[in-house]
């Protein structure tokens, strides 16, 4: 039996804003997860990496692409069939308060998927409220409480549990500490990293937290523009970037250590616009590293060695450069 649980192909998502302007959030992108397996997207703001993710949930429909999830076609079923899946593929939002309805009880957000998926009786239903909320680590008199009474890293407990309670086999996590200390960042990714240890469950890890994702993630697709330009083991490519856009991106991680920071590897402006996408490899009017073939075509996203793949025609550069 496969062990692949995600697989995503071609996956295009546009916005027409007129009739000659539109948004390419997404272009092309393609990246599987496997079973209890943690896959991180990264990437700047306006990369696409929650784009992707909403359209993995069937939030927005995508505009062409292909989704399997273990082995259905979640990407071409009708939203009534699809349904019948949320309760196996669910979601952590960036805002915790946002995501929970002020006027419910915490045992009742909880419970709310159960509800929906129906199946269960309201004893079966309150006793895995229960079991989810000692899971999370909170106090069983939460239950009876409401949202404003908890701190931003219960409320994001509280969100976790609610994601979990459907035992799905995938969590999209979107941005799930962005919002918090950095004391309690820890905290809940020390939770989520436990988590899908005990449970066995699978991450999408949408993040531009370069430090959360070296903690909890298993692989790493890099995003810009809309396409991935680079992916492989985290570790691999924390230690060896192979895209001038990665290693911009990891030179500006703050170690504890200095000795393992990357040496400074800066891109020149800012992010182009979605709506007028330059030609050719889509990075090269912020590379220091252009060279005049960067111009003339999107390079292929291609292996490299063993798992790594890259979107660049030149990887080889990036490889040789002292850390």
């Amino acid at each position: 039996m496969s062990d692949l649980l995600l697989e995503v192909s071609g996956l295009v998502k546009h916005f027409p804003l007129t009739r000659t302007k539109t948004v390419r959030a997404v272009n092309d992108v393609s990246f599987s997860i496997r079973k209890g397996e943690a896959l991180a997207l990264v990437g700047e703001s306006g990369s696409g990496k929650t784009t992707t993710g909403r359209c993995i949930l069937r939030l927005i429909e995508p505009t062409q692409g292909t989704l399997v999830f273990d082995g259905h076609d979640i990407g071409k079923m009708e939203p009534a069939t699809f349904r019948a899946m949320r309760p196996r593929i669910q979601m952590v939002f960036q805002e915790p308060y946002d995501s929970l309805n002020p006027r419910m009880r915490i045992g009742n957000i909880i419970e709310e998927p159960l509800r929906l998926a129906g199946g269960l009786t309201d004893k079966e239903r309150r006793h895995r409220v229960e079991e989810m909320i000692e899971l999370v680590r909170l106090e069983p008199y939460s239950i009876g409480q409401f949202p404003h009474q908890f701190s931003a890293g219960q409320q994001q407990r509280i969100g976790i549990a609610r994601a979990l309670v459907t035992k799905p086999d995938l969590v999209v996590l979107d941005e799930p500490t962005s919002a918090l200390d950095v004391s309690v960042r820890a905290e809940i990714l020390d939770l989520l990293s436990d988590l899908q240890h005990e449970l066995g469950i699978a991450y999408l890890f949408i993040s531009h937290d370069l430090t959360a994702v070296r903690r909890v993630c298993d692989r790493v697709a890099i995003m810009y523009l809309g396409k991935i330009v680079e992916s492989g083991a985290t570790e691999e490519i924390f230690e060896k970037p192979l895209h001038p856009y990665s290693r911009a991106l990891l030179s500006s991680v703050l170690y504890p250590d200095p000795a393992i920071q990357l040496s400074r590897f800066t891109l020149e402006g800012e992010i182009p616009s979605p709506i007028d996408l330059p030609t050719g490899c889509h990075l090269h009017q912020r590379c220091p590293w252009v060279k005049p073939r960067c111009l003339e075509a999107y390079p292929p996203f291609e292996i490299y060695e063993s798992d790594r793949r890259v979107a660049c025609y030149f990887p080889d550069d990036m490889a040789t450069l002292r850390t």
